[in-house]
């Protein structure tokens, strides 16, 4: 298998052979992400629903911005519909669902999507989420996605190219797992989108390189497509903002 300097395995991803398959969604599982949702977030706002869904149907469920919370929070059903392609010794990690976060005055609006500056989060929200059964592969904690090979930016006015999935900052611990049974546990993963020089040094010295600088930053879930790159001048004051790693 091809590893990055760091150690880490490298998947190149191959599309899945057979016919094209549509998926309606399951109801039960929707609902129960849903109340997950509200439980440990808040009221679900909306949901946008896709109209065609090869493989799995990906809804998108939006908490609107609230007192305590000054941000849209955006959360995937239906990627958890399939368990992923996991390797043998991690059956645990087979379903998972997405989510990050867009600033209060973001464009939310149908017809302001029309704008890839706008829609790109979105978009990306459901590629990663049907990416592993796309490509019978899976996504788990840190693992990173360029946007192409070479990267490049998602939309007009970012230089934002790829993402790490990581634990959720904006959310309580009790988001981050929805147990449904025995053999089904469902993760929550926040996606951190990343400009080049970032996912570089991931790939050589592993995800845990970038804390630091996620620290100086504040760089998390919460989207802020126009943020300089962690990896510039580190010469603020260690706020020991991100939980997850680093020293």
């Amino acid at each position: 298998m091809e590893r990055s300097e760091s150690g880490q395995p490298i998947y190149r991803h191959k599309e899945r052979e057979g016919d094209f398959e549509i998926a309606a969604g399951d109801s039960e599982n929707i609902d129960r992400i849903s109340d997950h949702i509200e439980r440990h977030i808040g009221p679900i706002a909306g949901v946008f629903h896709e109209i065609v869904s090869p493989l799995v149907h990906i809804d998108i469920h939006v908490v609107e911005p609230a007192p305590n919370r000054n941000h849209y929070t955006l959360v995937t059903s239906g990627m958890s519909d399939r368990p992923m392609n996991t390797p043998a010794e991690l059956p645990q990690c087979r379903y998972a669902e997405l989510m990050l976060c867009l600033p209060p005055d973001w464009p939310m609006k149908r017809e302001q999507w029309e704008d890839e500056r706008n829609y790109w989060p979105i978009r990306l929200l459901k590629m990663l989420a049907r990416l592993p059964h796309e490509y019978e592969t899976w996504l788990g904690l840190m693992h990173t996605i360029p946007n192409g090979d070479p990267p490049q930016p998602y939309a007009a006015g970012t230089q934002l190219c790829g993402a790490i999935l990581l634990p959720p900052v904006a959310t309580g611990l009790d988001f981050h797992e929805l147990i449904v049974g025995p053999e089904k546990s469902i993760a929550f993963y926040a996606i951190v989108p990343l400009h080049a020089d970032e996912m570089e040094l991931k790939l050589k010295k592993g995800a845990e390189a970038l804390f630091d600088g996620f620290d100086e930053y504040n760089v998390s879930e919460i989207l802020d497509p126009s943020r300089p790159s962690s990896l510039g001048s580190r010469t603020k004051p260690k706020k020991k903002w991100w939980p997850f790693g680093g020293n």
